[in-house]
């Protein structure tokens, strides 16, 4: 199939390489000239410019945004709008908020250009062992799609999941991301416990190893952790700041809106938020208030 993919960075480049692999025909876009200079060597056909998609001499045009949640992607969006014809199918395949997506849905839908959301998982290891997608939007037109879907995803594996409606594709993948806040919190905290227990001189690299094979929490979280302690035990090569990309934000939103508690993704969202402070005022507060009511000592840190 002919597609267009308009975001070629660490994503949208591995998706264009996996589709060329499989035979489609595939155009792309970047503003980075470095990146698509890479790109192109893979087979992908380099346009310069979005309005360039006008003079493609195919239809339907189909367009899978990968690009970074928020105004780059409505931006996109927007101009994508202006160009295509009814009848186009546009993709969002990144992260954006699924009521968002429900609102581009409705005004593509006011163009005639349909509109498609896919959750799209599986980071920078895609091209290898494939993605994981979640599909929302009309059914019909995810059935013209699911050649491309298909071959994105692990062979003979459900990997290629159409789940319902507009918005329900990035409300899934939503979801996926709070529990993987989780699941990563959890893992961290029984790192560091292993790491404080001196009496016992743990290999911490020893044991997440050995949890790989037959434990209970065997993962590709633990396979990927466990790599890096084996090349850099005390992990020093990384810091302690722990970024957040906005979906376990919306994950408790959610959560709030829903009256459904979520405690667990919660507080890993609490610890990277702790995680990005130095000497915390809250802290000092709390050592204030103590030596004030019992007197207690005050240590400095």
């Amino acid at each position: 199939m002919n597609i267009i993919i308009v975001g070629l960075g660490k994503m949208g480049g591995n998706i264009a390489k996996k589709l060329i692999k499989d035979n489609h025909n595939v155009i792309g876009y970047d503003s980075d000239k470095n990146q698509t200079n890479i790109i192109e060597k893979s087979g992908v056909k380099i346009i310069n410019s979005i309005e360039e998609i006008k003079t493609l001499d195919f239809s339907p045009k189909i367009v899978w945004m990968m690009l970074p949640a928020g105004e780059i992607t409505q931006n996109t969006f927007i101009k994508l709008l202006n160009i295509l014809s009814p009848k186009d199918i546009i993709i969002d395949g990144g992260n954006s908020n699924y009521k968002l997506t429900r609102e581009r849905f409705n005004e593509a839908k006011l163009r005639n250009i349909d509109f498609v959301d896919c959750g799209t998982s599986g980071g920078i290891w895609g091209l290898k062992n494939g993605y994981c997608l979640t599909i929302g939007g009309e059914k019909n037109i995810y059935e013209k799609l699911r050649p491309i879907f298909n071959s994105l995803t692990p062979k003979n594996s459900n990997g290629n999941l159409y789940v319902g409606k507009s918005g329900s594709g990035h409300y899934v993948k939503m979801i996926h991301n709070g529990i993987e806040y989780g699941m990563m919190q959890a893992i961290a905290e029984g790192i560091e416990l292993l790491r404080n227990k001196s009496e016992y001189n743990l290999d911490i690299s020893e044991i997440v190893y050995n949890w790989k094979d037959g434990s209970v929490i065997k993962s590709w979280l633990i396979d990927l952790i466990s790599d890096e302690l084996n090349n850099d035990k005390n992990l020093d090569n990384f810091s302690s700041y722990v970024d957040d990309s906005g979906e376990g934000r919306w994950t408790i939103e959610e959560s709030i809106e829903l009256g459904v508690p979520t405690p667990v993704i919660t507080a890993a969202l609490f610890a990277r938020f702790r995680s990005r402070q130095t000497n915390p005022i809250s802290s000092k507060v709390l050592s204030a208030m103590r030596k004030g009511f019992g007197g207690h000592e005050v240590k400095n840190g």
